[in-house]
């Protein structure tokens, strides 16, 4: 049997150094994603993204340094599937604006139920969030509000629909609702009156409590707006 030539020994030698093949990196965020997804933010981790890519870590790390740089590319995914057309929110008043900046992101989470959780643990800063913050800053601004309530009045919005978006998980669920509501007709109306004379509107759907509190961020923003000028 012929011994193999050095030309032949270093092309095995080659494939062997490039491992495995590169994945796109848009088709492994999209995997994380579904992972999150399916699975819960905890479930998001370099080795269990890797296996359902069938794939090895070393390829992901060609693309992140460690898993916060990963979730921060997820998050921005996420923040890039905002509907808010640049145009139409340049036209709003600055409390329409601020109304259809937090609508916009609560319905992105809410496709997302589960990827709250990952917004905890880092301010978004990906290009998608920027532009987002950009944006929304840019109409506050040219509203007349000052720069420092521009930058609380948004800081404010975005916590209160992470705050919401939080509460998404295991929520829509019909038949805990009709238990709690049933818990509180039983209630003795002597010993809760208030809650007995309020217990047809409870529990309050998540979304109506959303729009509610929304619309009470807004009315004191406008005060404080009216007070600065």
């Amino acid at each position: 049997m012929s011994k193999p030539s050095l030309s032949t020994e270093a092309a095995a030698f080659a494939r062997r150094s490039r491992g495995r093949p590169a994945v796109p990196l848009d088709r492994i965020l999209a995997a994380a994603l579904q992972l999150v997804d399916e699975e819960g933010a905890e479930a998001l981790s370099m080795r269990s993204l890797a296996q359902r890519l069938e794939s090895g870590t070393a390829t992901l790390y060609r693309h992140f340094g460690n898993r916060a740089t990963l979730i921060n590319h997820v998050i921005d995914r996420v923040f890039g599937e905002i509907e808010l057309d640049s145009r139409t929110l340049a036209e709003l008043r600055w409390d329409q604006a601020c109304h259809a900046v937090a609508q916009a992101m609560f319905d992105t989470l809410g496709r997302h139920r589960q990827i709250a959780p990952l917004l905890i643990e880092q301010t978004p800063t990906g290009p998608n969030a920027m532009v987002l913050r950009e944006r929304c800053l840019a109409v506050l601004l040219d509203g007349g509000l000052p720069p420092s309530l521009a930058a609380r009045a948004y800081a404010t919005l975005a916590r209160y629909v992470l705050g919401f978006a939080i509460q998404l998980v295991g929520s829509g669920n019909g038949a805990e609702q009709e238990r709690v509501s049933a818990r509180f007709h039983d209630l003795s109306s002597v010993d809760f009156p208030a809650t007995r004379r309020v217990a047809d509107s409870l529990p309050v759907p998540l979304e109506d409590e959303f729009a509610f509190g929304l619309e009470l961020i807004v009315n004191g923003l406008r005060q404080l707006h009216a007070a600065a000028r």
